[in-house]
């Protein structure tokens, strides 16, 4: 039997309004849930269960006495540790936070709270969301829902292990270089990366940095959808944060994939791929490539992605970390040390070529949608690996040049200034979670998610490419 904390969100919302189940049992079910299998794979790593039952019983009683209700009224809803909780413990994964309250939330927290959403509690990421494997010296790893000796990938990796074992129907996320996406491939669920501004970022160290961005993950693109409808605003600390896209508040409605034009790209053209997951995204594409108005094989041009990525990314880090490295080096994670590293090595000439190398990287992306809708590939680049290892160092006997290079398939797209959804789209050779991005221009959001929910059905009718469902009960007794 269905548990209430297995539906979406879209429905238990409607479920909510219209009388038929209350908040209370709905939080119940997922605090039962989270107490049954998080043991195993270590998500859900603050709770805030008191506080979520008040808020409740609060919401309950807004429904029976009639009271307009927000768009998440009564849903839970897992925060990752990144974002600041007011009265709930965020230690961004770092000893150095270890036992920080905040005195208040966050604005994308606030908003989500402003339409009724109840925080059940904070989901585990890698030390400032440094790395794609969520492991940190304060809480340790968190494991993947189909195997828990492997990772979920990150910085996000919390919320999409609580998604895919029902401890919370929606859940935040963020992403740089595919801290969302990565994640929700990883676990078999939706994550979605915004627009830059799209959901207001006002604590982003570098303002005038467009890269990093908040975003919703949830187990449906419609339920993703929801709920970025409640983390949008408009915040003037955020530079890139100009005002609201009505559109975003409507329901979301279907795509015609039969007016869509796709360009299908098996590695953007340069990103680092097994072979495996080569054979799987051509295998998998053929299944569905049918549905679009056209669909042909077709790359970006991202040259210099990489260079770009790394120089920018490293300044990013050294002025959000770099002080924290020299005054506390030892008590850090080394993917938080080697970003710095690695920042304080270039020189003023490499940054400035790599903002000139974005720029460009930007505009031709922009020009690829004058002859196409949207852009397919794959969601990572590699199988789930074990979590005892920080990252990935080569794929098929190729050594990657950088802890980061592996994430190349969603870092790519972030230089580019994409938004973009991640979708299940079935299981690997070895039984892992498969995943792949649907693409488009800074803008098109409401556009992508139309897309990507109409594909999502093309794959759902598929038993090859449904979303798969983790082993809950083997989980439950793992000890």
């Amino acid at each position: 039997m269905t548990e209430l904390c297995d539906l979406e969100a879209v429905e238990l919302r409607r479920l909510i309004g219209g009388k038929e189940i209350s908040p209370v049992e709905l939080l119940e079910s997922c605090i039962g849930r989270i107490e049954a299998v998080d043991g195993a794979v270590n998500a859900m790593v603050t709770c805030c269960f008191d506080r979520a039952r008040d808020e409740a019983e609060a919401a309950e009683a807004s429904v029976m006495q009639g009271e307009p209700l927000g768009l998440l009224h009564g849903l839970p809803i897992g925060i990752k540790d990144l974002e600041a909780t007011a009265g709930v413990r965020t230690t961004f994964g770092s000893k150095l936070y270890a036992d920080y309250v905040p005195d208040t939330d966050q604005v994308s927290i606030a908003n989500t709270r402003a339409e009724g959403a109840i925080i059940i509690g904070k989901t585990n990421t890698p030390e400032f969301g440094a790395g794609a494997n969520t492991r940190n010296l304060v809480f340790g790893a968190t494991g993947n829902p189909f195997d828990p000796v492997k990772t979920c990938a990150g910085s996000s990796g919390g919320s999409a292990v609580a998604l895919a074992t029902g401890m919370t129907p929606l859940a935040s996320g963020s992403d740089y270089g595919g801290s969302l996406r990565t994640p929700a491939a990883f676990c078999g669920v939706v994550g979605y990366r915004p627009s830059p501004g799209v959901v207001p970022a006002e604590g982003r160290p570098v303002g005038l940095s467009p890269f990093s961005v908040l975003g919703p993950m949830a187990r449906t693109v419609k339920d993703a959808a929801l709920l970025l409808a409640a983390q949008t605003s408009a915040d003037r600390r955020d530079p890139f944060s100009s005002g609201l896209d009505p559109s975003l508040f409507d329901p979301l409605t279907p795509a015609d994939l039969s007016s869509v034009r796709v360009a299908i790209s098996t590695d953007l053209g340069g990103a680092p791929l097994s072979n495996a997951n080569r054979e799987i995204f051509r295998a998998r594409t053929q299944t569905f490539r049918h549905v679009f108005a056209e669909a042909e094989e077709r790359d970006p041009d991202f040259a210099d992605v990489h260079e770009c990525f790394e120089v920018l990314r490293g300044v990013n880090f050294v002025a959000a970390h770099g002080q924290r490295v020299r005054d506390r080096r030892d008590d850090l994670s080394p993917n938080v040390v080697d970003n710095v590293d690695r920042g304080l090595a270039y020189s003023l000439e490499d940054v400035a070529r790599a903002h000139l190398q974005q720029t460009r990287i930007a505009r031709d992306w922009l020009g690829l949608f004058d002859d196409v809708d949207v852009v397919i590939c794959p969601g990572a680049s590699v199988t789930p690996f074990a979590h005892a290892d920080w990252s990935v160092t080569e794929i098929d006997g190729v050594e990657m040049p950088t802890y980061m290079r592996w994430l190349a398939l969603t870092y790519m797209p972030t230089m580019a200034t994409a938004c973009g959804a991640v979708l299940p789209c079935g299981v690997d050779g070895k039984g892992m979670p498969f995943g792949i991005q649907v693409l488009g221009p800074p803008g098109a959001d409401r556009f992508v998610l139309e897309v990507a929910c109409a594909l999502e059905s093309v794959l759902a009718a598929d038993p090859a490419t449904a979303r798969p469902i983790p082993d809950l009960a083997k989980l439950a007794a793992s000890p």
